[in-house]
C-alpha cells in the first residue's frame, strides 16, 4: 500500500481541472511540522494562466503560515513518474532546503525519488542574486 503522502496526491487528482490537456496532476507538501497541504493542476484556455499541482500547494501552505517543508510528493493520473516543473521547481527552491525529498509516482507502490538540488542543481537564490549585485558593484 503507498504511503499516506503518495494516497494524499493521488486524491488531489479529483479536483484537477484539464479540460484541454486531460493530464491531471496532484502533489501533496509535508510541512516541517506535520501538516499536508494538497494541490491539483487547473488549466485555462491560455494555458500560461494554468496553475501547477505544486503551486497550489505550496500556496495553500504559505497562505497557512507554513514556509517549512519536508517532502514532496507528485502524481499524474498516468503514473508516470511526473516530476515539478522547472518553473516549479524554482519556487520549491524559495521555501525548501535542496535535501527536500521530491517523490514522483509510478503507480502502485513504485515510486522514485529525488532530491530538490537533483531536480534543479544551482538554482537562482537570495545568495546568487546578492552575489551577482556584488560582482556589479565591484566591476563598476
Amino acid at each position: 500500500m503507498p504511503d499516506s503522502l503518495v494516497e494524499r496526491a493521488r486524491e488531489a487528482l479529483d479536483n484537477a481541472y484539464v479540460p484541454y490537456s486531460e493530464y491531471a496532476v496532484g502533489a501533496a507538501l509535508r510541512t516541517a511540522d506535520g501538516e499536508v497541504y494538497v494541490g491539483c493542476n487547473i488549466e485555462n484556455a491560455n494555458y500560461s494562466n494554468s496553475l501547477h499541482a505544486e503551486e497550489v500547494a505550496i500556496a495553500e501552505a504559505v497562505k497557512n503560515g507554513h514556509t517549512e517543508f519536508d517532502r514532496l510528493v507528485v502524481t499524474s493520473g498516468a503514473r508516470d513518474g511526473v516530476t515539478p516543473c522547472g518553473m516549479c521547481r524554482q519556487t520549491l527552491a524559495e521555501f525548501c532546503d535542496e535535501d527536500l525529498p521530491v517523490v514522483c509516482d509510478l503507480g502502485g507502490d513504485d515510486v522514485v525519488e529525488y532530491t530538490l538540488s537533483e531536480l534543479l542543481p544551482n538554482t537562482i537564490s537570495l545568495d546568487t542574486l546578492e552575489a551577482a549585485a556584488a560582482n556589479r558593484d565591484a566591476d563598476e
